[in-house]
């Protein structure tokens, strides 16, 4: 036998009690602290990165027909104002996408998703909310009608019903139930009150002024 040739116990270990598979696992935990080390160095050394973007401006919006004025980040969209800002809540945030329809407003005497409107683009324009649309001390025509006929349930839908039928009742006072197919399409109702919500702005209808039966 070769005098170079290490015994059978030695495979494990080496005659000094140093084994490869020990110096391995060495080499490996040492590496990991260390490599931890300077990780958690760099990362406290690191600055913080500035906040980029434009800083808060001041606007002025005529909701309801008042002027009020308020300090808004260019991103933020109406729904965003209006809600966490100005405490009118009627319009509600839904689907946030534009797609449902329960945070329209009318602006400028056109229904509009405020989720898609940037504040900021708002101003000079007119902005009629639901807390708006009473005539006078008198509730709008609508309001009863929606609860006569059944057209809320969940509520989540509701004011954006009433206000975008508002809105098309301004502009077409004698509808046809095929017109408000139509006009109504851009709003959505989970409980699927269709129904409901066309027969309450046909008795609406009646009531405001230069409808069919007023």
């Amino acid at each position: 036998m070769s005098s170079s040739k290490i015994p059978d116990e030695g495979k494990k270990t080496l005659a000094s009690g140093f084994s490869r598979r020990g110096f391995l696992r060495g080499v490996g935990v040492s590496g990991g602290v260390l490599g931890s080390g300077v990780l958690e160095h760099e990362a406290a050394a690191a600055p913080a990165s500035p906040v980029s973007g434009p800083d808060a401006v001041q606007i002025a919006l005529k909701i309801n027909g008042k002027s009020m004025s308020v300090a808004v980040e260019p991103r933020e969209t109406l729904l965003d104002v209006l809600r966490n800002k100005l405490d009118h809540t009627a319009a509600k945030r839904v689907c946030d996408r534009g797609t449902c329809g329960a945070c329209t407003v009318i602006m400028n005497n056109k229904a509009v998703y405020a989720c898609t409107v940037l504040a900021i683009d708002a101003q000079g324009k007119n902005i009629e909310t639901l807390e708006g649309i009473a005539q006078g001390d008198k509730p709008h025509p609508l309001v009863a009608a929606f609860v006569n006929n059944d057209a809320q349930q969940c509520g989540y839908c509701t004011p954006g019903f009433v206000v975008a039928s508002k809105a098309f009742l301004d502009r077409t006072p004698n509808p046809t139930l095929a017109d408000l197919k139509h006009g109504l399409g851009g709003n959505l109702c989970r409980c699927g009150t269709y129904v409901g919500v066309r027969q309450a702005v046909l008795e609406a209808a009646k009531q405001v002024k230069g409808g069919r039966n007023a």
